[in-house]
């Protein structure tokens, strides 16, 4: 069994870490276009549009890249399970004001046109692989033990 969560734990990781590094990186191709795609939702001002267009591909990008090389884990998940309850509120604000934009989650060109509930229900599933994968890599699953494991069993060699 603890085999079995370890590569469930691994797989979860190196998802998370592939949808990320993948968002992340197309996303930096065209910081103007997605800009655009931030000030559709009509939450932040003018100004804030091209602040958060310019640095939030970056933060998906290194969080995904951590969590692909497997280093800082829980930090890596604490800023993308933030980043993405932020995306859920922005959707469900999308949805509620009845919006019919482009997520511009994938492809700031246009040519995906996700619907806000269609990337909704996809940030849930995120959500919910950056849930099991703390639980795991938390439980110690993951083949790192959790700190109390390894101050136990003394020093590593």
């Amino acid at each position: 069994m603890k085999s079995m969560s370890r590569i469930v734990y691994h797989l979860a990781r190196l998802a998370l870490a592939l949808v990320f590094i993948y968002a992340g990186a197309v996303k930096t191709q065209d910081v103007v276009t997605f800009a655009g795609h931030v000030a559709a939702y009509q939450i932040l001002p003018y100004a804030m549009n091209y602040l958060v267009a310019s640095t939030l591909p970056y933060v998906e990008f290194l969080a995904g890249i951590l969590l692909l090389l497997n280093a800082r884990v829980r930090p890596a998940l604490m800023v993308i399970g933030g980043m993405t309850l932020v995306f859920m509120v922005a959707l469900t604000s999308v949805l509620l004001r009845d919006l019919g934009i482009d997520c511009g989650c994938f492809d700031p060109g246009g040519g995906e046109n996700v619907t806000a509930g269609a990337a909704l229900l996809r940030d849930v599933g995120l959500m919910g692989l950056v849930v099991l994968t703390w639980w795991l890599r938390t439980a110690g699953h993951a083949g790192c033990g959790t700190r109390n494991e390894k101050s136990q069993n003394g020093p590593e060699s």
